[in-house]
């Protein structure tokens, strides 16, 4: 056998838990290594066990699905989230692939999706629900959108890229330095940089243009 995926599974109903072990373990490559019914007691777990995969639902008590993937995010811990919930509003879905999960799966189809889903996460692809697929065409229109606008966004080098998005987060010259361990002064060069390639001008336009569009870059 190869290599086992690792998965900590977050919801506050056991009988859901229950039912989505039923599922997983009888799947030799897919090993649960723990379970949560709270934000809180999941953020500990994830911590201290690094599964690959957390499967988490959006509601929770004490830390909600969205509050843990930042605070994931912000430690750097190393795992693909994957929502599962009943939520299938629009707003709600982009809102939660902006934050960078990887799969998105409705609670009513986790029977028949929720498998499919680990494989394709594991292989380091992302998985939406095939019912919510007018949400993503919707939000790959925008993205196209968007780009076809910007088109100087292609001029951007990597390091750029990656500081544009940093301070999309409204993170500080001083905090995108430390984080990219270079200095303050690199920093206030690229971004001067990317402000003159997207052609803003003003003290504040380069801040607003990120903010306005994070969910595009």
């Amino acid at each position: 056998m190869g290599k086992q995926t690792t998965i900590v599974i977050v919801d506050d109903h056991p009988v859901f838990r229950k039912g989505l072990k039923d599922i997983i373990e009888p799947v030799p490559q897919f090993r649960i290594v723990g379970e949560a019914e709270n934000g809180e007691v999941a953020l500990r777990l994830i911590d201290e066990l690094r599964p690959d995969i957390a499967i988490v639902d959006i509601e929770m008590p004490t830390r909600n699905g969205f509050d843990l993937v930042k605070e994931v995010h912000a430690r750097q811990i190393p795992v693909d989230i994957v929502f599962l919930t009943m939520y299938k509003e629009e707003d709600i879905f982009n809102a939660a692939m902006d934050l960078g999960i990887k799969g998105y799966v409705l609670k009513e189809c986790a029977v028949h999706d929720i498998l499919e889903c680990i494989r394709v996460v594991t292989s380091g692809k992302y998985y939406i629900s095939p019912l919510l697929s007018t949400h993503l065409i919707h939000r790959n229109d925008r993205q196209k959108e968007f780009q076809n606008k910007h088109a100087a966004l292609t001029l951007l080098t990597a390091t750029e890229r990656k500081i544009l998005k940093l301070i999309a987060e409204n993170k500080t010259s001083k905090e995108i330095a430390e984080g990219l361990f270079i200095s303050y002064k690199t920093v206030e060069n690229h971004r001067n940089n990317i402000a003159n390639k997207l052609n803003l001008h003003g003290a504040h336009q380069l801040l607003k243009f990120a903010l306005e569009n994070k969910s595009y870059l």
